[in-house]
């Protein structure tokens, strides 16, 4: 489907992995020695919550948990950054066709550092599955368009990924 793409975590291998069925756009590869504390149905609510919400559809995602080591070389492989993050976000569809705004059918991977967000949600005193599913909101809304490089494009996503973690059940999390 997407072997013309480059694929950022060949150098991987590969702990545990996770793959959501074929119908849904997410794909879900669990590369890390950690485990990811959220059933593939919250993820795909949320991918379906965003789709219908924010009139875009998309077509695969693989979401990629990986350690501090292989976040750092992706950052520094693609992005000339010496540094852990909690996620990156790569869309590929539109690298063809660079004047395309469309939002629909887009492919792209989220590279995501499980212990960093780990990490994350101590320091937010925050539940850990919590953190988790909130990174994956932000890096979907990355693919859609959404960015964070000012203060006011920061509390918009914010805003955004607190209003779709709404949406789940209370329960669950």
């Amino acid at each position: 489907m997407l072997s013309h793409l480059p694929k950022v975590w060949t150098t991987i291998s590969a702990f545990n992995s996770t793959i959501v069925p074929a119908l849904s756009p997410l794909q879900i590869l669990i590369q890390t020695e950690l485990t990811v504390p959220f059933d593939d149905s919250e993820a795909e609510l949320l991918v379906n919550l965003i789709q219908s919400e924010q009139q875009c559809s998309f077509s695969f995602v693989e979401l990629v948990y990986v350690d501090e080591q292989e976040i750092i070389r992706v950052n520094k492989e693609f992005l000339s950054r010496d540094y852990v993050t909690d996620i990156i976000s790569f869309r590929y569809d539109d690298e063809d066709n660079p004047e395309n705004n469309s939002n629909s059918d887009i492919e792209g991977s989220l590279i995501c550092c499980a212990p960093r967000i780990k990490e994350q949600a101590l320091e937010f005193n925050q539940p850990e599955k919590l953190e988790f599913l909130r990174i994956l909101v932000h890096g979907l809304l990355h693919l859609i368009g959404y960015d964070d490089q000012t203060p006011e494009e920061k509390a918009e996503m914010t805003r955004l990924e607190d209003h779709f973690l709404s949406k789940l059940s209370l329960e669950s999390l």
